[in-house]
């Protein structure tokens, strides 16, 4: 059979499967351990709402396998900060699905030559995780600017006669996503007997920010020694306001070194790629036996090409890194 036949077939196959998994993604599946905290905090959800898709055995045998390692449970927390409803062993079968993907485009492209198919690969296998971390990133940003008005309602509630748990209920009802659906865990697994100091340390390893980190210690010292409560998050609630008004001017101001860094990072690389796809044999020369004998001269000029470029990325990304 003709192999360009194949690769037509494999790719149209790996279309269909990452537009399975995108369906999947977006519709939010729950994960086991949430199902089984929806049976019991969440009645009134109709027993249709509630099936869910069978899971696939090479997803299940990749789970089974991963979440004994410290790549699997590095990879779990990462999907749990980044609220994405996928398993590891789902996650690791998606990365490979977009690896061999972007190698079939390079292919294709690059009309039938083999290195831009192993750069596609490679490529391929980075972009879920560069995704899942620009997810995160968005999402604890956005979790810190409302970390305010949860401190505000607390304080509130508290001083009208609320316990912690009732406050913390009253947030998980009032405030929007994606605060209100971390404190709604959190009263979910108090309800059913975790200890308060756990949940509370399970919403820190789902949302790593200092600021809930300074939060959920004042709470823990004042469970142990007393004091009021009202007062402690009143005082913190005008330090992290100021912080995360400070964080966002400081992230406007930095904007443009950040585009900077990211746009002078990718020029180099894609000028050699439009210059591959234009003239082959003038960007072969670096990577030829006449260039590179006796002294690989064309793999070296790549190479330290390749060392200044990430080392520029990183010193502007470090300039532009202020902390507050």
């Amino acid at each position: 059979m003709d192999p360009v036949i194949i690769l037509w077939v494999g790719g149209a196959l790996i279309l269909i499967l990452i537009g399975v998994g995108i369906y999947v993604s977006i519709s939010s599946r729950r994960s086991v351990e949430e199902d089984r905290l929806g049976e019991y905090v969440e009645p009134e959800i109709s027993a249709d709402t509630k099936k869910r898709e069978a899971p696939t055995p090479v997803t299940d045998w990749l789970t089974k396998r991963v979440e004994k390692s410290n790549f699997g449970d590095k990879l779990g927390k990462e999907l749990a900060q980044a609220d994405l409803k996928l398993k590891p062993g789902e996650f690791i079968a998606l990365m490979a699905i977009s690896s061999f993907a972007s190698a079939v485009f390079g292919w294709f492209i690059g009309t039938q030559n083999l290195l831009l198919g192993v750069v596609g690969a490679v490529l391929g296998l980075f972009l879920p995780r560069m995704y899942v971390r620009s997810q995160k990133k968005k999402r604890l940003i956005k979790f810190n600017e409302q970390l305010g008005d949860m401190l505000g309602l607390m304080v509130n509630g508290l001083r009208a006669g609320y316990s912690v748990m009732q406050a913390m209920e009253a947030v998980s009802k009032e405030l929007p996503s994606p605060i209100s659906d971390e404190f709604r865990r959190v009263v979910q697994e108090i309800q059913l007997g975790v200890l308060t100091e756990k949940a509370l340390d399970n919403l820190l390893r789902r949302i790593p920010s200092d600021d809930l980190d300074l939060v959920i210690t004042a709470m823990n010292v004042q469970r142990e020694v007393g004091g009021n409560l009202a007062e402690i998050l009143d005082t913190i609630s005008h330090t992290i306001r100021e912080r995360v008004r400070l964080k966002g001017e400081i992230r406007v101001l930095t904007a443009q070194m950040d585009i900077s860094a990211l746009f002078l990072s990718l020029l180099p690389v894609g000028l050699v790629f439009v210059l591959y796809l234009i003239n082959r044999e003038y960007i072969i020369i670096l990577v030829s036996k006449e260039s590179n004998q006796p002294f690989p001269c064309g793999f070296a000029a790549l190479g330290l090409a390749g060392l200044m470029i990430i080392s520029g990325y990183f010193v502007i990304k470090k300039i532009a890194n202020i902390e507050v």
